[in-house]
């Protein structure tokens, strides 16, 4: 098992502090795994394993699971003492979050829980916890992780052809710990595709025609990383004999973002500093489930490269825009408090024409942040300040 430290650095400093730690992200990202490295943690600074209750909302097994009341009946007899509670996929209980606030206010208890949903705080926990949480964003494993993960089983690692690897099947958990060949990994992640689509998406918001809205999800798989508009998508399902009104079409785009499947982006004007409302895109959470449903990762890499850079971002804890300077596109911009990087993302830089294309739009920025040009070239590029990395050490890299 993986310590993914860099997820367990920031919930350190929430241990034992009366916030409630919610950590949420697409099925099968490692969020269960990570109640687990939590429980390790607590264990290691000295905490007995009597004080730790683990319950997996998910299990048929538990007979409250589907009862709020019963659940608080459950644990009431239990914390008679400081206890630490980790509840897994805590969404599937109906009225949760009268339950996580009920134990806060009347229990000596440190709360831990999970959901494959993005929208787990939006709701009633806010309300009634008034801002007594913390969110944690998990996401698949990074190209780093990957690395490290690698390095503790193989006695050489060819960070080129592990690169290349990732390309195409994306970073779940899963594949990597149990070692899976191409075939294997991809029977898993066309699985986790369709649970994702049935279980956190149309089972939960009731959709009845799910062909049309698989259709639309394959939509958006096929063009991650370009701009779209309800007329675009309108037309292509009418050629695929489907038909959904546009209030439809975007509740739909909703529940992808909610089962944290898809991210949308923004575009910002970086000169006169608005957010633009108009022509967003959508990025997955995972490149690996485009390769499972639609393949061509490779074919396609411009797109997946975009993909990648645009997650490694997110992971960093970076707000993403996509830019607009004058006439001409950004890659990305990314924030991070007083911190902010311009990113432009290519394939290799073949020609001049290509290097003009990718540095002359971060030259016309009137600002000092720092840019960056990441290909897959080998040879490095910079000029006048902006930096051209390898896209394998960016991603390995702290600079940014």
């Amino acid at each position: 098992m993986i310590c993914r430290d860099f997820y367990i650095q920031k919930i350190r400093p929430f241990i034992d502090k009366d916030v409630v730690k919610v950590m949420s992200g697409i099925r099968r990202s490692g969020k269960s795994v990570m109640l687990e490295l939590i429980q390790r943690e607590l264990l290691e600074q000295g905490r007995s394993e009597d004080s730790i209750i683990m319950l997996n909302f998910e299990s048929r097994l538990l007979p409250f699971a589907k009862n709020v009341q019963s659940a608080f009946d459950y644990l009431k007899p239990l914390l008679s003492e400081k206890k630490y509670l980790f509840f897994d996929e805590i969404q599937d209980l109906p009225g949760w979050e009268e339950l996580v606030n009920s134990l806060m206010i009347d229990f000596d208890v440190d709360i831990y829980i999970t959901g494959s949903n993005a929208k787990l705080l939006s709701g009633e926990l806010a309300t009634y916890l008034g801002g007594r949480y913390v969110e944690i964003k998990i996401y698949p494993f990074s190209f780093a992780e990957i690395l490290d993960i690698m390095r503790e089983t193989q006695e050489e690692v060819n960070e080129a052809e592990a690169f290349l690897h990732y390309l195409s099947y994306g970073g779940m958990p899963f594949i990597y710990q149990n070692k899976m060949e191409e075939q294997a990994a991809l029977m898993y992640l066309e699985d986790l595709f369709d649970s994702i689509i049935l279980k956190d998406v149309a089972q939960r918001n009731k959709i009845r025609d799910i062909g049309a809205f698989k259709n639309l999800l394959l939509y958006f798989i096929a063009e991650i990383g370009n701009t779209y508009s309800a007329a675009s998508i309108k037309k292509y399902l009418k050629n695929e004999n489907r038909s959904v009104s546009t209030e439809t079409l975007y509740n739909y785009i909703e529940y992808c973002k909610d089962a944290c499947i898809l991210q949308m982006v923004s575009r910002e004007d970086l000169i006169g500093k608005k957010i633009l409302q108009f022509q967003e895109k959508i990025y997955l959470t995972d490149h690996g489930l485009r390769q499972a449903v639609y393949g061509h990762n490779q074919r396609d890499i411009n797109q997946i490269l975009e993909n990648i850079v645009f997650m490694e971002l997110l992971r960093r804890d970076y707000n993403v825009t996509i830019g607009k300077a004058n006439t001409r596109e950004v890659d990305f911009a990314a924030k991070k408090r007083e911190k902010r990087i311009y990113v432009q993302v290519a394939y290799m830089l073949a020609d001049e024409k290509t290097v003009e294309r990718e540095f002359g739009v971060l030259e016309e920025i009137p600002d000092n942040y720092p840019k960056f040009v990441i290909t897959m070239d080998e040879i490095e590029r910079s000029r006048n300040g902006i930096l051209h990395r390898n896209i394998r050490e960016f991603l390995k890299g702290q600079e940014f």
